[in-house]
């Protein structure tokens, strides 16, 4: 996911596109510790797209705290 596509998007959107990731990179993490992961970029690209999703609605929380 680009940043500009994550920015497009409402903050309810992105609420659930986060809880989506976050369950999908437990998913990864189990089956990393049993062996069964074949897509070991997923979990970087996982990991990058929360941490995106995650800044972008920090920049959303502070422009809405410093214009109050």
């Amino acid at each position: 996911m680009k940043s500009a596509d994550v920015r497009s998007l409402s903050d309810d959107q992105l609420q659930e596109n986060l809880s989506s990731l976050r369950r999908e990179a437990f998913n990864l993490r189990f089956q990393r510790a049993s062996g069964q992961l074949e897509s070991t970029a997923r979990v970087r690209l996982v990991r990058r797209d929360i941490a995106r999703i995650l800044t972008i609605l920090g920049e959303r929380r502070q422009a809405v705290a410093s214009a109050a």
